[in-house]
């Protein structure tokens, strides 16, 4: 039955037909449930879910729960997925992000250059909230994501990487190097308050700008990472 997401809540769900069929495509063994408004002509999304044995309902009731005020015709509900990443890849590290459109982008960003996992250090907003799910447009379901209560835990389970920073303290980016023989840990720090100055410790980097604006938005600043290792 289709109730107000919480995050608590075993199961989630992706919002909109191209988020559902990643999830149909990258996930299927999560899948539970497509959701089909009366108004909806997609009939790929519809096939698919059919093709592998996933129900699908056609009702208003969920958009009205679940989507009310958006332009929302299909609905994927899915069981939440087990967080893995991987030791030999390269991890862009996100310290107490607090906005789903910036972790959902990053999540895009992170498949799109496929270079490095994704480590979320808590307190931090929800990677399987609907909100986060959308704005990934179905990244979440095809990259690999850990999150931690801490930084200090993190580094106790991947401390054989060198730890970069970025902070407006830190030495030119584009100055930085890397060495293919290293992994790497890009980290960035909250929206609002970045990271604290303890950081500065490992060695911090800052994305040169101009003075026209005070900083980068966190998804872009990550972009601009991730761009640079990938093509590194």
């Amino acid at each position: 039955m289709v109730k107000k997401y919480k995050k608590t809540d075993e199961r989630s769900y992706a919002l909109g037909a191209t988020v559902t069929m990643e999830l149909l495509n990258a996930r299927p063994d999560r899948a539970r449930c497509v959701y089909v408004s009366p108004k909806s002509q997609v009939s790929a999304v519809v096939d698919k879910a059919r093709a592998l044995g996933v129900p699908v309902v056609e009702s208003e009731k969920a958009f009205n729960i679940l989507s009310p005020k958006e332009n929302c015709f299909v609905i994927g509900e899915f069981d939440k997925f087990e967080e893995r990443t991987s030791g030999a890849r390269n991890h862009i590290v996100l310290v107490q992000p607090s906005n789903s459109g910036n972790l959902g982008t990053i999540m895009r960003d992170v498949a799109a250059f496929d270079c490095a996992d994704l480590i979320i250090i808590r307190p931090a907003v929800d990677p399987f909230d609907p909100k986060t799910v959308r704005a990934s447009m179905g990244a979440v379901f095809n990259i690999a994501f850990k999150c931690f209560d801490s930084f200090d835990n993190y580094i106790a389970e991947y401390g054989d990487r060198e730890v970069k920073p970025f902070m407006l303290c830190g030495a030119p980016f584009k100055q930085f190097d890397f060495d293919a023989n290293k992994k790497y840990a890009l980290v960035f720090g909250n929206e609002a308050t970045g990271l604290p100055d303890e950081f500065a410790r490992f060695g911090a980097v800052r994305i040169e700008q101009s003075h026209k604006v005070d900083s980068l938005n966190l998804s872009v600043a990550a972009s601009v990472a991730l761009y640079k290792l990938y093509t590194a």
